[in-house]
């Protein structure tokens, strides 16, 4: 039976105590693949004291079974395409059909998500990109790669849960790996939390408020804290 987290708030917990050596630098910055990842990565970031932003994603879904990933894209029209299960569900011009209304709606959410926030620069700093979980790995994949273009100096991929095979994909993509819980066969991400509601765009847009709050509060007291964090 696999190991379960009561919740994404436990699962960030989780993922902070992992990732405590990153604490206390002014070198890194917390990017939450939404939804389901930015629950757990403003955990993170509260407990290492850094900054965070969002890497928005989204998951291509195989048509008539959505939670299986055909692929996944990620800002700056990065696409990861699972090209063993694909043939399986589309032909060429079907998939060129999802990926581009999936590109459409990525611009629709990152702008709503930031409002009138810029994005958090990353280059030259160590970024951990935090998600829920990974059965095939196609969607921390593509945001590994699209963080790649943003020059930073390491990229640390965190998950609460990633299957075997997913944990291989990212070992191989990202500086680092760190994943709590590594089944051998996954299902889905689902299975490994006791509550695992939706994650509305209201609340990423809320959470990545807080995070933003929370940074200027401390900045109040720590001047240095601020620049370091533009």
């Amino acid at each position: 039976m696999l190991n379960r987290f009561d919740d994404r708030t436990a699962a960030g917990r989780a993922l902070a105590t992992l990732l405590a050596g990153y604490g206390g630098r002014n070198d890194v910055v917390v990017l939450g693949l939404p939804r389901g990842g930015m629950l757990p990565a403003f955990e993170v970031a509260g407990a290492l004291n850094g900054p965070l932003d969002v890497l928005v994603t989204r998951k291509l879904g195989a048509p008539g079974a959505p939670e299986f990933a055909l692929g996944a894209i990620a800002s700056g029209e990065v696409t990861v395409i699972n090209e063993s299960a694909m043939h399986l569900f589309l032909n060429s011009q079907e998939l060129n059909s999802v990926i581009a209304q999936a590109q459409a709606e990525l611009l629709l959410r990152e702008t709503f998500y930031r409002g009138d926030r810029r994005a958090i620069p990353v280059a030259g700093k160590t970024v951990i990109l935090v998600d829920d979980g990974a059965v095939t790995g196609a969607t921390m994949r593509a945001a590994i790669r699209a963080a790649r273009g943003l020059r930073p100096a390491r990229i640390v991929a965190a998950l609460p849960v990633a299957s075997l095979a997913a944990c291989a994909l990212l070992h191989a993509e990202a500086d680092e790996l760190v994943c709590e819980i590594k089944p051998a066969f996954l299902r889905s991400v689902g299975e490994c939390y006791r509550h695992f509601p939706e994650i509305t765009d209201g609340e990423v847009r809320a959470l990545l408020a807080r995070a933003a709050a929370a940074v200027e509060s401390h900045a109040a007291t720590d001047p240095s804290a601020l620049t370091a964090h533009r």
